[in-house]
C-alpha cells in the first residue's frame, strides 16, 4: 500500500513534472526561443480565429504593444504575426516576480481557405490585434442556381 503526505504529488506525476521541465529547457536552448513564444506549454500570442461569409478574422491578445512593434504578413495561405516588447529592466530594481514576457515573438497560421491579400486589415484595440482577411472570390459561398428541365 503506498502511502503519500497531504499535498505530496504522485511519483509518477512529480517524474513528469521534471520531463516537462527537462525538454522546454533544452528547446528553449536549442531553438533560441524566448518567454513568449514558449511560456511553459502556452504559446504568445493566444488567439481566436473564426469565419463568415466573408472574411476569415484572426485575434491576438498582445497587452501593452503598439503597432509599430507589430508586423502582420500574409503569403498564400500563411498569416505571420511577429512583434517584439522591449526590455524595460532596470539595473536598480530586483524583481521579486517576472512572469510578463519580453523580447521578440512569432505566430504562424495556415489559413483553411484561399484570401484576398490585397484587402487584409488589421487594427490594434485595448490590447487586442484583429486582422480581417476577405475571403478569395473562389473561396466565397456562391448560390447555384437549379434549372427544371
Amino acid at each position: 500500500m503506498l502511502i503519500r503526505r497531504q499535498g505530496e504529488a504522485h511519483p509518477l506525476h512529480r517524474l513528469r513534472g521534471d520531463m516537462d521541465r527537462l525538454f522546454n529547457d533544452l528547446y528553449r536552448e536549442v531553438a533560441g526561443w524566448t518567454p513568449f513564444s514558449w511560456a511553459g506549454t502556452r504559446t504568445f500570442p493566444a488567439l481566436n480565429a473564426w469565419e463568415d461569409d466573408q472574411n476569415l478574422y484572426v485575434e491576438a491578445e498582445i497587452p501593452g504593444m503598439k503597432m509599430d512593434n507589430i508586423e502582420v504578413v500574409v503569403v498564400n495561405n500563411e498569416l505571420t504575426i511577429k512583434g517584439e516588447r522591449p526590455d524595460a529592466a532596470r539595473e536598480d530594481i530586483s524583481y521579486h516576480r517576472r512572469e510578463r514576457g519580453v523580447g521578440t515573438f512569432g505566430r504562424l497560421v495556415r489559413l483553411p481557405i484561399a484570401i484576398d491579400a490585397d484587402k487584409v486589415e488589421a487594427a490594434l484595440t485595448d490590447g487586442v490585434l484583429t486582422i480581417t482577411l476577405p475571403k478569395a472570390a473562389a473561396a466565397k459561398p456562391r448560390k447555384i442556381q437549379v434549372k427544371s428541365s
